[in-house]
């Protein structure tokens, strides 16, 4: 259900690396099934803060991540930082679109 249209990293979206920026938007449709709080921290690769990754803790304490392997193998996520996921002003729409793309898979 990954696209372009959904990542939040367009430009390095492929069908290569589905998972690239799509984060967030999956945190937040996986929160939209099955509740749980969408976790944030920092990506540390090449010696760095490369960027920010996010995930859902479900109310069981489960962790849900199916986007990290985005990363590839040389990669460390640090610990969560108490912020509000970090998604643009286009966030929202793109986990709408998301979660609308389930939504017909699952119906199918």
């Amino acid at each position: 259900c990954w696209s372009a249209e959904t990542s939040d990293d367009p430009d390095e979206w492929t069908t290569d690396n589905p998972t690239r920026g799509q984060c967030a938007v999956s945190a937040l449709v996986v929160q939209h099934y099955f509740g749980g709080e969408v976790m944030i921290a920092p990506v540390i690769a090449g010696g760095g803060l490369d960027e920010f990754h996010c995930w859902t803790k479900l109310p069981s304490g489960e962790i849900v991540d199916f986007t990290t392997d985005q990363f590839g193998p040389a990669f460390a996520v640090g610990d969560p930082v108490d912020l509000v996921p970090i998604v643009d002003d286009t966030g929202e729409d793109r986990s709408m679109v998301l979660l609308q793309a389930v939504q017909r898979h699952l119906a199918s």
